[in-house]
């Protein structure tokens, strides 16, 4: 693995997640497959690794702005390692272009749904 290409994406990624909240899934997933060349599996797994030390750190500092919504947060860390076991075994038994078609599917999705959003804001 390039150190210096996964340190720029991990400092990209820290950089993406404290200033608009994403990080994990959103940039570390695709930045992993396309630079570092690891397969989706890999990229997903390695992520969510990843995200825990991102959130972690990102939820302190915003808590100290008040900006936590503690209760909300622990219902869903607590329900969702339920949904996360369900989802590793998926993605073990699908093919790898499967979970990059999911994936893209999803972050569409998304970003036409922040799009929308933005549009009803302003």
């Amino acid at each position: 693995m390039n150190e210096v290409l996964a340190a720029l994406i991990a400092i990209a990624g820290g950089l993406a997640g404290g200033l608009v909240g994403v990080g994990g899934g959103v940039l570390f997933v695709p930045a992993l497959t396309i630079f570092l060349g690891l397969s989706q599996v890999e990229a997903e797994s390695t992520s969510l690794l990843m995200i825990v030390i991102v959130a972690l750190v990102g939820a302190i500092r915003q808590n100290g702005y008040g900006n936590v919504r503690v209760r909300e947060a622990l219902v869903i860390g607590v329900l969702s390692p339920l949904g996360v076991l369900i989802g590793v075994a998926v993605a073990n038994h699908v093919s790898e272009r499967a979970l990059q078609l999911c994936f893209a599917a999803l972050a569409l999705f998304m970003a036409a749904q922040l799009v929308r959003r933005a549009r009803a804001a302003g």
